[in-house]
């Protein structure tokens, strides 16, 4: 019970709704789930593992990972950009859950368009689930926000920290995904240990700022679901990024010991 009471000083009251309180269960559970499978060497088939746990049974739909990586990102944006028109001027704190989720995946799309190089495939079956992920956990973000219209405010404002965990998360991801984007050159398909930035100190920065934009987000709403999502996604990246600190150790003798996988001297 003081558990609660001390939770309920940084979230809004949990609304009366039975969808967003299954789909904050679901999507913790869901995105953990993929976390503890990525560890035990089960990858979603994408970037480095696309070519892992390949099927035999039949012959998978292939997309190219330039166009896969466009139909994980836009519905999301897509859903956070409607949102404008479907819940307008709902308060300062809902713009700025719209506008920070809208322009999240924005930024998404325009690096698979713009920055990221590409030299793969990726099956339309991992494709599929991640995108409807992403999609359905922004529009139940979305209108677990809506649920609050009329709710007392948390007693502790988490909105303005938010925003600044936010734009640390959104420009050091971008800054990372930058670096990845310089280690080939003009049609060079060969991975390469990265360098620069926090890439001395842990081979995924790249999530660590993700996981950082998403805690802003998720204070920056302060509902129980954008909190499950984001601890749901700590779990993934987490497991994400040791199965890619394990890849890196075994297609690289020179591989630096001490970098870790996630969190710096940490993880």
């Amino acid at each position: 019970m003081a558990m609660l009471s001390a939770l309920l000083n940084f979230l809004f009251p949990p609304p009366p709704s039975l969808f967003v309180s299954a789909m904050s269960a679901i999507s913790l559970v869901s995105l953990a789930r993929a976390g503890f499978e990525e560890i035990k060497g089960k990858h979603l088939q994408y970037s480095k593992f696309q070519n892992v746990n390949p099927s035999t049974k039949k012959e998978k739909i292939q997309l190219s990972s330039k166009s896969g990586m466009l139909l994980l990102y836009t519905p999301a944006f897509l859903a956070g950009a409607a949102s404008f028109y479907v819940f307008p001027h709902e308060g300062l704190r809902t713009t700025f859950v719209q506008s920070a989720l809208t322009l999240h995946f924005f930024k998404r799309v325009l690096e698979v368009l713009f920055v990221h190089k590409y030299s793969g495939t990726m099956p339309l079956d991992s494709a599929i689930p991640i995108t409807l992920s992403y999609f359905l956990s922004t529009a139940t973000m979305l209108y677990a926000q809506h649920l609050t219209l009329g709710l007392p405010e948390p007693p502790i404002d988490l909105k303005y920290p938010g925003i600044l965990l936010f734009f640390i998360g959104i420009f050091g991801n971008l800054y990372h995904h930058y670096l990845l984007s310089k280690l080939r050159g003009s049609g060079e398909k060969e991975y390469k240990i990265p360098k620069g930035g926090l890439f001395g100190l842990v081979i995924c920065p790249h999530y660590l700022f993700e996981i950082i934009g998403f805690y802003g987000i998720s204070f920056i709403s302060q509902t129980l679901y954008a909190f499950s999502f984001t601890l749901g996604t700590t779990f993934y990246l987490v497991g994400r990024s040791c199965a890619t600190r394990r890849w890196y150790q075994s297609k690289f003798e020179d591989f630096p010991q001490h970098v870790k996988a996630l969190v710096p001297f940490v993880l």
